[in-house]
């Protein structure tokens, strides 16, 4: 038997159809109800009717190039919900990183590799964000990334570098006229392929941090070739490798100049993983809702196999360990949105406090992802690994999960490193 997504269908059709998105949403929220004050949780009730009706009405399949469902999702003001943008006359109300912490959650329950590669939208939308310099050039690339008519990436990991985002190997060469001449190589760029906009890092001296600049690239200028790499456990996910060959850089176009790079670079890290914490953590719900409607549907020797101790206690466990996680990171959102409705950014202090903390929170939430996503599968026997649900793309995804924005190792040393400083404070 062959379903309508052209898949062989593995689930009897009442679970499949308790299985849905909308059920899902409604476990959800039936978790964080208790915990949300009124505007997030109509935020995120909001955002979860726009992504029922989107899969109704186009038919969504999960095997599309979600790239084209990006402009439609951008009108409804969902590929970020960081700031208010009021700087491109938009009104983005609420606002914050709560608000995207629902809009996270909302978006990677309808599709996870759709959410990630919007991840990599708002981390060239950020620094455009803190430098425009009301210079219409990145206005106008702000607004396009922001609505989801184009589509961004970050460049900076590059192939002999890995993890060592300082000593970069890409040149950047100023010209007279105050453009910038690039060559060199970047690496597992997601969205790399499709990108229209690209921020590049690049160095005046090669293997000098202290001469890094940050750079906006239109990629259809000559000297930008991309090539995608097969990343089989994300396969909808356009990652790319970049060769630059004398890419010329217009004045216009440099966010920031050699010796204003490396400022530029840490200055949105935390956001950053503390993005993929969110990520993390709506990836560990999805997978314990799937598991959670199945376990209490599936019948096993006369009984739902939820009533079994080896399911239901371990899927117990789970379910504890994300709602912890969730309320963690709740924690910290509201914090971060605190200090930047109080001061307008985030204080000195709090954000050397705040690298560990992003450090600790990217870390255990990478490491329950994945666990999620594989206790969960397992306890769904073949149906948590057959291609009728998203679970098949859960378990892919959380894979690499510990390795984008500084790899497992980084953030022990991050951590680790804290701990030594902490010490030399007794």
């Amino acid at each position: 038997m062959v379903n309508k997504k052209g898949q062989v269908q593995c689930i009897n059709d009442e679970i499949l159809e308790k299985l849905s998105l909308k059920n899902r949403y409604k476990f959800l929220n039936y978790n964080l109800m208790s915990y949300l004050p009124k505007e997030q949780l109509d935020f995120l009730k909001k955002a979860q009717r726009f992504f029922i009706g989107f899969e109704r009405k186009n038919n969504i399949t999960h095997n599309e190039d979600f790239y084209e469902w990006i402009p439609e999702i951008g009108k409804e003001g969902l590929v970020t919900r960081i700031n208010k943008f009021d700087i491109l006359d938009m009104n983005y109300e609420p606002h914050g990183l709560t608000t995207e912490f629902m809009r996270t959650l909302a978006s990677d329950f309808f599709d996870p590799q759709l959410t990630m590669g919007m991840g990599a939208n708002i981390l060239a939308i950020n620094p455009l964000l803190i430098h425009h310099e009301d210079n219409e050039v990145r206005l106008n690339a702000l607004k396009e990334l922001v609505t989801g008519q184009k589509n961004g990436c970050i460049c900076i990991t590059e192939p002999e570098r890995g993890s060592d985002a300082v000593h970069m190997l890409t040149t950047c060469d100023q010209q007279e006229d105050g453009s910038f001449i690039v060559n060199g190589e970047k690496i597992y760029q997601t969205n790399g392929p499709k990108a229209d906009w690209a921020v590049v890092y690049a160095v005046s001296e090669k293997n000098s941090g202290n001469t890094m600049a940050q750079l906006l690239v239109d990629t259809s200028w000559e000297g930008w070739n991309v090539e995608r790499i097969n990343i089989p456990w994300t396969p909808r996910i356009y990652l790319g490798k970049e060769t630059f060959t004398n890419l010329r850089i217009p004045p216009d176009y440099v966010l920031g100049k050699p010796g204003q790079g490396r400022e530029h670079l840490f200055e949105g890290l935390n956001i950053e993983r503390l993005g993929i914490v969110l990520l993390n953590t709506a990836q560990a719900w999805n997978a314990v809702s799937h598991a959670v409607i199945y376990a209490n549907m599936r019948k096993q020797f006369d009984r739902e196999i939820l009533k079994y101790q080896g399911v239901g206690f371990p899927l117990s466990d789970l379910w504890a360990e994300t709602m912890n996680l969730t309320l963690s990171t709740l924690n910290v959102c509201q914090m971060v949105d605190k200090k930047m409705e109080q001061f307008g950014t985030l204080p000195k202090e709090f954000s050397l406090a705040l690298v560990a903390t992003a450090s600790q929170l990217k870390s255990i939430s990478a490491k329950l992802s994945q666990k999620a996503a594989y206790e969960c599968a397992n306890l769904m026997g073949g149906a948590g690994v057959c291609d009728n649900t998203l679970m098949q793309d859960l378990l892919g995804i959380t894979r690499i999960q510990e390795i984008g924005g500084g790899t497992r190792q980084i953030q022990q040393y991050i951590m680790s490193l804290t701990l030594r400083q902490l010490y030399k404070l007794l």
